[in-house]
């Protein structure tokens, strides 16, 4: 099946959202379950998975700053959320049978490997999914550029940014059923429309280095197997 692949290789963004249960927060073994079961349909088709993960179901840092919190020091709270998600998604995909490796960019050697570029790469040939956690180990840095970044650095063909519409649309689609979805955009459209696709680091180092964005909804059935297989799925944002 390798040669009707159209990536062999992605950086997989969630949000933190995506572990939790109903109630929006926390984390959902379950959720973790489907997500895992998404990722193993993906290693079966031979393509190289890592995946950056985000921290909002467990900490969001806007709260803290609200209350007068020190920007670096919420910061940080969120990169150490990210390495207990990322732990959570190792644990489901072990279960499944998936050989991962969590790295973190915060170092905490208990619990996960320190992010090492090569060491990283050599995971990924092995057939290892690698989860990327602790966002790019520096305040001030969402993990949206976090993803950007490891994802040029693994050598990455396409940056999926997973969620929970089908796509990108010029206005909320729950709030307005006329919204339009985009099959296509261009970086700078995106950034000019102010469309909710990436934060505009992230998008703006995509763009430098001309790494394309696939936008998708990661609960649809399928939609990110027929993605890597050529299909049209979600919106493609590139140059």
């Amino acid at each position: 099946m390798d040669e009707k692949l159209a990536y062999r290789r992605i950086l997989l963004k969630l949000s933190g959202e995506s572990l939790a249960g109903p109630q929006g927060f926390g984390i959902d073994p379950s959720r973790a379950e489907q997500v895992a079961h998404r990722v193993q349909e993906v290693r079966r088709l031979g393509v190289d998975v890592a995946i950056v993960i985000g921290a909002g179901n467990l900490w969001r840092g806007r709260i803290g700053l609200d209350r007068g919190m020190d920007r670096a020091t919420a910061d940080y709270m969120g990169m150490l959320a990210t390495v207990m998600n990322a732990l959570a998604l190792m644990d489901a995909m072990e279960r499944m049978g998936l050989v991962t490796r969590v790295q973190s960019a915060v170092e905490m050697h208990a619990v996960a490997e320190p992010y090492i570029r090569r060491r990283a790469i050599r995971h990924l040939e092995k057939g290892r999914v690698v989860i990327l956690g602790g966002g790019t180990g520096n305040p001030y840095f969402s993990t949206d550029t976090a993803a950007a970044l490891r994802a040029m650095e693994v050598g990455a063909d396409v940056l999926i940014k997973a969620t929970k519409v089908d796509g990108v649309y010029d206005s909320d689609p729950v709030k307005n059923p006329s919204a339009r979805r985009f099959d296509r955009l261009t970086y700078m459209e995106t950034i000019n429309r102010r469309l909710e696709v990436m934060d505009s680091t992230a998008i703006s180092l995509c763009m430098d280095n001309h790494l394309p964005i696939l936008v998708l909804d990661l609960w649809q059935p399928d939609s990110l197997r027929l993605a890597l297989t050529g299909g049209k799925v979600g919106t493609l944002v590139g140059d």
